[in-house]
């Protein structure tokens, strides 16, 4: 299976009622350990490079590391920036073989993020590949407050930028390392209620599994982001690595250890999707 774009996996998704994990990407050794899972899992993966990502490695070096690794894969693979907050930013990752772009201009007031995102979905629908948008500021854990989507805005901005997928604000933050919160389930079905655009929850590690799950095959949401459960996992990897042996100092060898745990961690990311429940 050669590489996808987000909507040859979304829509697919959508049709058959459950979700795709869009998994943060920090470099090789995780980005390995997710296709890895998502072949294990029988599912497709979005392998999402975020601002953090991009600003340890280039993006044309991420972009021939995504693409190494899907068109090796057996599964759909999916090569996303996460949160391109300038068209020159989602223009060099087209550029660098992405087939996915997130722009956000979520901070921006509306009619000024649906321009900005109209033009990235513009250009990256001209080049074949598809674009995210999000609607409603998505904040942070003990950092900035969210602001909620409003429904009809949401409605608005799917209509006028033709995204192929909208990231929205009900509940979630980034960055939350529990799972004692959950998603404004009404709000998410008035938003569903106005739009068919598949829609994108960021934040999802701070989901509760079983919520992930229910709204995977019961909504339209069917995209789940998570990052900060992966890093906690291989966080305790290369901790346990590191502290087994205090002779070692080979960094091939001591990140090797991590790929099992990664994959493990991955995988159970990947099976509260809903595949299995769809036979997917």
């Amino acid at each position: 299976m050669s590489i996808a774009t987000l909507a040859d996996v979304l829509q697919p998704a959508l049709k058959g009622h459950y979700a795709v994990a869009g998994l943060v990407t920090l470099g090789w050794e995780d980005m390995r350990a997710f296709v890895a899972a998502a072949e294990a899992e029988g599912c497709p993966v979005i392998l999402q490079a975020g601002p953090s990502c991009r600003a340890h490695t280039p993006l044309p070096v991420l972009g021939k590391m995504f693409r190494h690794l899907a068109e090796a894969a057996s599964v759909p693979v999916v090569a996303h920036l996460d949160h391109g907050y300038t068209a020159d930013e989602c223009r060099m990752a087209l550029e660098s073989g992405f087939t996915s772009l997130m722009y956000d201009g979520s901070r921006a007031p509306l009619s000024q993020n649906i321009d900005e995102t109209g033009a990235i979905v513009e250009m990256a629908h001209a080049a074949g590949i598809s674009c995210e948008g999000e609607i409603g500021f998505v904040g942070y854990a003990n950092g900035e407050n969210s602001a909620g989507t409003d429904p009809d805005e949401a409605a608005k901005f799917a209509r006028e930028t033709g995204v192929d997928a909208m990231a929205i604000s009900v509940g979630n933050v980034h960055l939350q390392q529990d799972k004692e919160g959950g998603l404004d389930e009404a709000r998410i079905r008035a938003i569903e209620a106005l739009s068919d655009v598949p829609l994108v929850i960021h934040g999802g590690s701070g989901v509760p599994v079983a919520q992930r799950t229910a709204l995977a095959t019961g909504s339209k949401v069917c995209k789940f982001n998570i990052g900060t459960e992966l890093r906690m996992a291989f966080g305790q990897a290369m901790r346990k690595a590191v502290n087994s042996d205090a002779s070692r100092f080979d960094r091939v060898s001591i990140l090797k250890d991590t790929h099992d745990p990664m994959v493990q961690a991955a995988r159970t990311v990947l099976s509260a999707m809903g595949h299995e429940q769809k036979g997917i």
